[in-house]
This record gives C-alpha cells, structure tokens and sequence, in this order.
C-alpha cells in the first residue's frame, strides 16, 4: 500500500485530474488530500465533485484547510463572507454559476467540508496536517491555529514523535516541494502558475501536473528537489 499526498489544490481542477491520472491510486493506496481544495483557482466546484467521489469510493483522508474554514465561515455573518471573498471566495463562488451565491453550494459540499474532512491525520511513520505542529505537542493537543494557519519556515523544528512531518499551506513558489528531512512543503503553488503535487510518503518519490496538462516527476533527494 502506498500513502499518497496531494498538496493545495486550490480549484484547480485539471491539474488534479492530470495528476491522478499519472499516479493512478489504486484501492490499495491511502490517499491523503492536504486541504485548500477552494478559492483562486477557476473549478471549486470541479474539485469538491471529484473529491466527493473519491471520498465515498476508496481509502482517502481529505484534511480541513484554512480555505475551507473561510468558506464554512462564510455562511455564519456577512463580514465572514466578505472576508471569504477577498481570499479567493469570489472565484469559487464563480464555479457554481455566474451570479450564484452561497445557497447554491450543493450540500453534498458543505458535508464534505464540515463533517468529512479532519483537521490531521497519523500513521505509524508520518504527521499530515495542512499547515504545521506544535513540535512538544501530541497530535490530540494541537492547537487550531497551528494545525491551519501557522506556515513553515526553513528552520521549522521536528515533532518530537520523531515523524515526518507532510503539509501544504505555505507556498513554494518555486515549483518544488520543500524537503527538510523531517518535514515536507508539497503546496506547491498550483493556482499561481506552479505545480500541483503528490508524494509518495515512504519512497519520496514525487509527481506533479499543472493547469496546462504538462507532468514532471522525480524523489525527493534528486538535485532539483523532487520536481
């Protein structure tokens, strides 16, 4: 079995489907999808849809992004809403007609957000989260903050489990993951113009496919860093 990560999807859809049609999950594989599944890109819609479907289909852990709070979020006042459509909201807003509104979010989405999605995920090897950890923390005792808002730097410490750990939210605008050994950056900016990535957590082995439809692959220890 393969645990599979995919990094900010970010509405881009055609990259998403691009780049599971290289990886090709199987039944067998654990796919864990890092959140930030909305806003910017052109197709929220698109990606909710396909991962609602993987998500009733197979073994997939989809993860709650900060993106996804600002949505949830915007259902509860009109200054959440507004908050949510300056970050992006008004691109995803766009994929579901051009003058829809929240009531024409399907619910299928809203489940899929508030009640599907977890806030991280824990193997016997590795830390999934969408943003980082608190490094002296279990991962029950995490607080909000860190598990969706916190970004990563160079110099971000290990957890003290000793696991690497995987997150997205902080983008590597260079098109390639950042790999410092006990923690990997897979948002690779895919909105922007970058790359949508997913990583083979046991081997590092890395995929990626952007908008345009071209692919790249490679490890993590390669020269040109996974991508």
């Amino acid at each position: 079995m393969r645990t599979l990560a995919i990094g900010d999807i970010h509405g881009c859809s055609a990259a998403l489907d691009r780049l599971l049609e290289v990886v090709r999950p199987t039944p067998d594989d654990r796919l864990v999808t890092l959140g930030d599944y909305v806003d910017r890109g052109p197709d929220s819609r698109g990606v909710l849809d396909r991962l609602v479907q993987l998500h009733a289909a197979g073994n997939v852990v989809s993860l709650r992004g900060n993106h996804e709070l600002f949505m949830l979020h915007a259902r509860l006042d009109s200054e959440s809403a507004m908050m949510w459509l300056r970050v992006g909201g008004r691109e995803a807003l766009e994929s579901y007609g051009p003058k829809a509104t929240l009531d024409d979010v399907p619910a299928v989405h809203w489940r899929f957000m508030e009640r599907d999605c977890v806030d991280w995920y824990e193997t016997d090897t590795h830390i999934f989260v969408h943003a980082s950890v608190e490094p002296d923390l279990d991962m029950p005792d995490q607080p909000t903050h860190m598990l969706h808002w916190q970004p990563v730097r160079d110099w971000s410490p290990p957890h003290h489990s000793g696991k690497q750990v995987v997150c997205g939210h902080t983008a590597q605008k260079s098109g390639a993951p950042l790999h410092l050994g006990h923690l990997v950056c897979i948002d690779t900016h895919a909105h922007g113009g970058g790359w949508l990535t997913c990583l083979h957590a046991e081997t590092g082995r890395v995929w990626q496919a952007d908008q345009r439809g071209r692919t790249r692959s490679g490890y993590l220890d390669a020269a040109d860093g996974g991508a």
